[in-house]
């Protein structure tokens, strides 16, 4: 079986770039292979994780190429270079442009730390969907992984999966029980879902 290539690009410490590889180690990801990481930020722990298990790791900075254009030209030749046919956004704080996202339906994936609709779009990331489910009182929040279009987290909606509140949460605690009980579990299976969906579309 030829196994689809992904790329995975992100801005941060990697934690789940490192779900990603470890689900490529473990067999719960069998029908697609990390090819590169491609990271937003030169300073980005995620690198160091990528380097660890031998997938090459490239910076595209948009600081650095100066434009959103010369950013996005940067990021499509390292795919292209690589062969991806799946792109993985894992902690990605770069936006990507409607022009940029509308070359690959269905092939870009995001996860994001709360059940979409609720605390999602422009201005929701990190810390805040967190600090914004706490403000609200929610009792339950979780994470979801959703195909990426030109809206902000508005892509069709793939798994999801839903996080208890406990009291005395802080956005911090909230963060990490929902990578550990959702973002963590939710990517590696999506990862394999689209994964092989793209095998069997090749194989047609």
């Amino acid at each position: 079986m030829v196994k689809t290539k992904i790329a995975v690009m992100v801005s941060g410490g990697g934690t789940n770039l490192q779900a990603l590889l470890d689900a490529q180690e473990s067999g719960v990801l069998t029908a697609g292979e990390i090819v590169v990481v491609i990271a937003s930020n030169p300073k980005a722990y995620a690198i160091t994780r990528a380097e660890k298990a031998g997938v090459p790791a490239v910076v595209c900075s948009r600081k650095k190429l100066g434009s959103q254009e010369a950013f996005e030209e940067a990021i499509t030749r390292t795919l292209k270079k690589h062969g991806a046919e799946l792109i993985i956004l894992a902690g990605f704080m770069s936006i990507l442009s409607a022009d940029f996202t509308r070359q690959w339906p269905r092939r870009i994936l995001n996860v994001h730390p709360s059940l979409i609709p609720s605390f999602c779009g422009k201005g929701f990331y990190g810390l805040k969907v967190h600090e914004a489910a706490l403000d609200y009182g929610v009792k339950v929040t979780g994470a979801t992984v959703h195909f990426v279009n030109e809206v902000p987290d508005g892509g069709e909606i793939l798994l999801q999966k839903a996080v208890e509140i406990l009291p005395g949460d802080t956005p911090e605690i909230l963060q990490r029980r929902v990578m550990e009980q959702a973002e963590w579990k939710l990517l590696p299976q999506a990862a394999q879902l689209v994964s092989e969906e793209i095998g069997k579309g090749r194989d047609q």
